[in-house]
């Protein structure tokens, strides 16, 4: 298993011969590494890993994944930390590899991605049998839920508000929502998490306009405002965990298993079902305020 050790950016990862002292500063990974049975070698996290409770709040927080305390982190006098392309900085990045001796970079793009993600920490910190139990879990979670037949929806995925902010289809969030065939708007995206505009174009387009719960956390009162704000039909407006769509690592297993009963279930809130109709939403008006 040596030999498949690489990390995101191409770098070789070497096996431990003794236990390691692990900063994680991704909140899904920080789980992940409870769930190989790690969970006594993490000394550091960020303030957003909060899984597994009530034993991640025992582990020192460093900061966000955007900027840290580094007199807190080189006080934990990490073996290895822990990145993700997507979550922490290039430059925070180089900063650490200043003063760490391994640095291990992450970055799932597709759901199938868990897998050698699994096997790459299993390896790296001895702990191939749990990471095989956790890759043979996801595989028959994920053929389970390919034997349904989904009908296709154009969703609409909004992270942020204020500017409002989506996500394109080159990400992981739409390609795990693809597995039940929604697929993400605009289908066009540059960025790969956009700023929108919130016009009738775009919002006529969407069967459901999904209101994500991090990193921006949604809550009814915005779906109130936005079917307000931009005359949109309650009906298309959904909250959705976030973390069972965005967060990769164990809590995959368990995102599958969430979007098959969120994609199949009707809702008992009427306010809160798709409509199988192509209702219109008309940006009449703008939002009041911007941060």
């Amino acid at each position: 298993m040596a030999s498949t050790l690489i990390d995101a950016i191409g770098v070789p990862q070497i096996p431990i011969t003794a236990p390691a002292r692990i900063v994680s500063l991704v909140p899904s990974i920080t789980e992940l590494l409870f769930a190989l049975g790690l969970g006594d070698q993490v000394v550091g996290r960020t303030h957003y890993c909060v899984h597994p409770q009530p034993a991640i709040a025992a582990i020192p927080s460093v900061g966000g994944t955007k900027k840290i305390k580094h007199s807190r982190l080189r006080a934990l006098q990490p073996t290895h930390v822990i990145l993700n392309i997507d979550e922490n900085p290039r430059a925070l990045a180089e900063q650490l590899a200043e003063v760490v001796p391994h640095l291990i970079v992450t970055h799932p793009l597709t759901p199938e991605d868990n897998v050698p993600l699994y096997r790459l920490l299993g390896g790296i910190f001895r702990r191939e049998a749990e990471a095989e139990a956790l890759a043979a879990e996801f595989t028959r979670a994920l053929a389970a839920l390919r034997q349904a037949t989904w009908p296709p929806r154009r969703v609409l995925y909004l992270i942020w508000r204020k500017p409002w902010m989506g996500i394109s289809r080159d990400t992981y969030i739409a390609r795990t929502l693809a597995l039940v065939g929604w697929e993400t708007l605009p289908a066009d995206a540059e960025a790969r998490y956009p700023e929108l505009e919130m016009n009738r174009t775009l919002l006529n387009a969407a069967d459901l306009i999904l209101f994500s719960s991090e990193p921006y956390r949604f809550q009814p009162d915005d779906l109130d405002a936005f079917a307000r704000d931009y005359d949109c039909p309650p009906e298309k407006l959904r909250l959705i965990d976030g973390e069972m769509t965005s967060w990769y690592g164990n809590r995959a297993i368990q995102g599958l298993d969430y979007l098959a009963r969120f994609a199949g279930s009707e809702f008992s809130d009427v306010r809160r079902t798709p409509s199988d109709s192509h209702s219109l939403c008309v940006s009449s008006a703008q939002p009041r305020s911007r941060y």
